[in-house]
């Protein structure tokens, strides 16, 4: 009997005497990739560790790495072919994890011209009143503060999700915002069920004191201990990144995506503990892979052959392997004239995903199901 067969066997076993069936979620499952060098190495995200070339941002790309084809999650499917599955609440079939990103709150100049430009085209004069006049109204007045909006789609479809806000005091482009104002959104984003996470800053994803300050500066405008994390711009150093955030106390992580392809970029459609090839041991946080991000859907949408066809196909490949399809909505994609087809494309998303039984859940959510094995 082979180390697999052995390890699908005992999973049996403890299915039969009535423990938890979730296999998947057994931290033991990885050492099955383990057989198979390649995979392995795709796993542990073997070529990232010695770079031969980063992005202005530092960071590893979709066109540096030699596993061109991500729209398929080879390790996923090696696991679910060895007779391993994920099961989640309520019997759904698989899980779309729905997060957003907050880099902004307050539109900059340049999006104000160009949507005020939109209302203009669109005889929209009550959006194009709305638009220049909301600082005279109040900041809550912002296009941009719109997260009571977004929960508001998301309930319709029985969803919650996940908003990373940042906590940094300096930004590569232009400072962004001050989270003590935003204390009573974030306690109703929180009281209401949904996810305050941290966006940690530019600079943050190598520097631990820089992401433990952010970290604190977030939890004293929350009132409560964050444990979700996202670095800006996807900023992340394999296996530094991961190493960094456990020692700050996060549980789990959502970076690991590429800013230039959609798809899987260490072959999992399944959260799953990250591995440090320089020390042989599992790193104490939780990976929730980020496959789509909407700016990069629609930068690259000529390339991919538009945004439907890519998105419905992802949506189906989680499904067919029981995966968590993680999503990452920027809240400036709402409320933005310019970025309509976005926003209507999330709320498609949304519809096909509960008409296919998914799971609309948050990161958070994702972290307790898969935590609790």
């Amino acid at each position: 009997m082979t180390f697999a067969d052995k390890m699908v066997s005992e999973s049996n076993a403890r299915i039969k005497a009535g423990n938890n069936p979730n296999d998947l979620r057994d931290p033991q499952v990885y050492e099955i990739v383990k057989q198979d060098e390649e995979l392995w190495s795709i796993y542990a995200r073997k070529e990232e560790y010695s770079p031969a070339g980063l992005d202005n941002h530092g960071r590893f790309t979709h066109a540096s790495s030699s596993c061109k084809d991500i729209s398929n999650p080879r390790l996923s499917q090696y696991l679910v072919d060895k007779g391993f599955r994920a099961q989640y609440p309520d019997n759904k079939k698989f899980a779309v994890c729905l997060t957003h990103d907050v880099d902004e709150i307050y539109p900059p100049i340049s999006h104000e011209l160009i949507s005020s430009f939109y209302h203009m085209k669109n005889l929209d004069f009550n959006g194009l009143k709305n638009q220049l006049l909301w600082k005279r109204m109040g900041k809550e007045s912002s296009p941009y503060w719109n997260f009571k909006e977004i929960m508001a789609l998301e309930e319709s479809f029985d969803a919650k999700s996940t908003f990373y806000f940042m906590a940094a005091r300096r930004d590569v482009k232009r400072f962004r915002y001050d989270v003590e104002p935003l204390e009573h959104e974030l306690g109703f984003i929180a009281d209401m069920g949904w996810e305050v996470g941290l966006h940690g800053g530019y600079y943050a994803y190598d520097n631990l004191e820089e992401i433990k300050k952010e970290k604190l500066r977030l939890e004293t405008a929350l009132g409560k201990d964050v444990i979700g994390y996202r670095n800006h711009y996807l900023r992340f150093k394999v296996p530094d990144t991961w190493e960094l955030l456990a020692k700050a106390g996060f549980k789990y992580d959502a970076t690991l995506g590429y800013e230039d392809a959609v798809g899987f970029r260490n072959g999992m459609c399944h959260p799953f503990r990250p591995f440090n090839l320089n020390n042989g041991r599992y790193i104490d946080i939780l990976e929730i892979p980020l496959c789509i991000m909407d700016t990069t859907l629609w930068g690259h949408k000529s390339q991919t052959g538009g945004l439907w066809p890519t998105v419905e196909s992802l949506i189906g490949v989680a499904e067919k392997y029981g995966g968590v399809l993680t999503l990452l909505w920027h809240n400036n994609m709402f409320n933005c004239p310019f970025r309509d087809p976005l926003c209507k494309l999330y709320g498609k998303i949304l519809a096909l995903a509960q008409e296919r039984n998914a799971w609309l859940t948050s990161a958070y959510e994702i972290w307790r199901w898969w935590n609790d094995y």
